[in-house]
């Protein structure tokens, strides 16, 4: 199993397939060249954690066969990161961990991951130097639903909290734009393309990383099981949303957000390929900075879960201020 320090030494590499870049191999290192077949990376293939392929690319034999020997997950996707394909490198027959997820029926995990949700969403809301008094409102409002979190709940009234608090963040957070609401996978504008966009590339790094200690992706504790939805990724992406939030909002305040950068099919907004790796190249670095903190968060799960501890020993990522 892949420990913290082999960890730190690990990359994601992105390769916008559109320009002509392509693959080769030279003993155990990958080497991208683009269309006059020059070099524009090279590294080992030890130090992959995950290779990301954007737009309309071929998959070697050759790249799977070094993705199973090294242990890294390849995804090709389109230019808005959508999957086309998924290849995973995955720690397999850890049988005891599948056995304790099918198990576990509490909903002290499901409580666990809400409230961990909530206390990233106030960390970000308190960072706002300036606060409205509607601001103010929301953050206490948010903190009395944090609070009900310790009471017994079902899996329906924790749903509740969890998308009342959402709608009172996003309307606060974002609140120096036109927000007309929080709306996944309709790209009805600009921000919910981007939010979109960026909660995919959390949601694929999250998946390598539960990739290599073996969990079933698709038995969650609060996403419950539904057919070919990896509920367990869902959970565990969570707390980490406020990164792409932030993210996001820092380009509009900067003006690096712009109309012609999107085209409009059928009543979604995309990206142009172009765009596509521009935005990737300021919206990923924000999630890849959080990268230590999100390995921790879940070896800590992990440990915690194969141990039997008590739902209070589990660390808890804080927003701002990493693991603890």
């Amino acid at each position: 199993m892949l420990s913290y320090p082999d960890f730190k030494t690990k990359k994601l590499i992105i390769i916008f397939a559109n320009e002509g870049e392509h693959f080769s191999f030279k003993n155990d290192n990958l080497l991208v060249k683009n269309r006059d077949d020059e070099i524009i990376l090279q590294d080992t293939c030890h130090r992959i954690l995950s290779l990301w392929i954007v737009g309309h690319g071929s998959i070697t034999t050759g790249l799977l066969e070094r993705s199973k020997r090294f242990g890294f997950s390849i995804y090709h996707l389109n230019i808005n990161f959508r999957p086309l394909g998924v290849w995973n490198a995955v720690t397999e027959g850890n049988t005891l961990l599948r056995q304790k997820q099918y198990l576990h029926t509490d909903l002290d995990l499901a409580a666990f991951f809400v409230a961990n949700k909530l206390k990233s969403q106030l960390a970000l809301l308190k960072s706002t130097r300036k606060k409205s008094d509607e601001l103010k409102d929301a953050i206490k409002k948010i903190t009395t639903y944090l609070s009900q979190l310790s009471e017994p709940l079902t899996l329906e009234q924790m749903m509740g909290i969890e998308g009342n608090s959402a709608r009172l963040y996003f309307k606060n957070w974002f609140d120096n734009i036109e927000w007309i609401g929080r709306k996944p996978r309709t790209k009805c504008n600009p921000v919910n393309t981007l939010l979109d966009i960026g909660y995919t590339q959390l949601f694929y790094f999250i998946e390598a990383l539960l990739n290599l200690f073996g969990f079933d992706l698709y038995k969650g504790f609060l996403h419950q099981t539904f057919y070919q939805r990896k509920s367990l990724v869902c959970d565990f992406q969570e707390p980490f949303r406020p990164i792409v939030d932030k993210v996001i909002k820092h380009g509009f305040n900067l003006g690096q957000i712009k109309e012609e950068d999107f085209t409009i099919r059928q009543g979604q907004y995309q990206l142009s390929f172009k765009a596509a790796r521009q935005y990737t190249a300021w919206i990923l670095p924000a999630i890849l900075k959080e990268k230590d903190h999100i390995f921790l968060y879940i070896q800590n799960f992990y440990r915690s879960f194969m141990r039997d501890r008590p739902i209070e020993d589990y660390s808890h990522y804080y927003f701002l201020e990493g693991v603890k």
